[in-house]
């Protein structure tokens, strides 16, 4: 959903607007993705966050593989990269041979595109109806199990990764 599409939206009621603030979040947030992956060079995104810790390029591949993951939960349809689950959410870093940042950019933007133009169809009751991994009878019992709960964990996952990715940014040296 674009930010025109958000302020678009019919903020009449407070479920409306809590909505509409998700959706917000969930647009920032993959855009600090995006942004961060267009600052440098694709060979930049080999470095490791940290001493020790995963590359840029594996961060991203994991972020495709979770909001990917969102497609069957939400109802949208399948996972565009099924394949994704068992390399980035099963391996650790290192452990096989990684897609190209730009393939994988590529596929980021197509994903996000594909989530956007769907969260543009739904509506308040969508949102707050159960996600595909829970059962109507667990569903009566825990109506917070719905699929605006799986947008919010999602936008808190891409926003603890981003916080990850922001130590991939070149070091300025201040003039003494």
């Amino acid at each position: 959903m674009t930010t025109n599409q958000i302020d678009t939206m019919n903020t009449n009621s407070p479920v409306q607007q809590i909505i509409k603030q998700v959706i917000s979040s969930w647009v920032g947030q993959s855009k600090v993705v995006t942004d961060l992956f267009t600052l440098y060079e694709d060979n930049h995104y080999q470095n490791e966050v940290a001493p020790g810790r995963n590359r840029g390029v594996y961060l991203l591949g994991h972020l495709i593989s979770a909001s990917d993951g969102m497609i069957p939960l939400l109802g949208f349809g399948e996972r565009l990269y099924p394949e994704f689950v068992q390399l980035f959410s099963s391996n650790p870093d290192r452990s096989f041979e990684l897609p190209s940042v730009e393939e994988l950019k590529e596929k980021w933007t197509n994903l996000n595109k594909l989530l956007s133009d769907n969260f543009d169809k739904m509506q308040a009751e969508d949102w707050l109806d159960r996600h595909t991994n829970v059962s109507p009878e667990d569903f009566a019992v825990q109506p917070e199990r719905n699929k605006l709960s799986i947008l919010l964990g999602r936008t808190n996952h891409i926003s603890y990764h981003s916080g990850q990715l922001i130590f991939l940014k070149k070091k300025e040296v201040l003039p003494l």
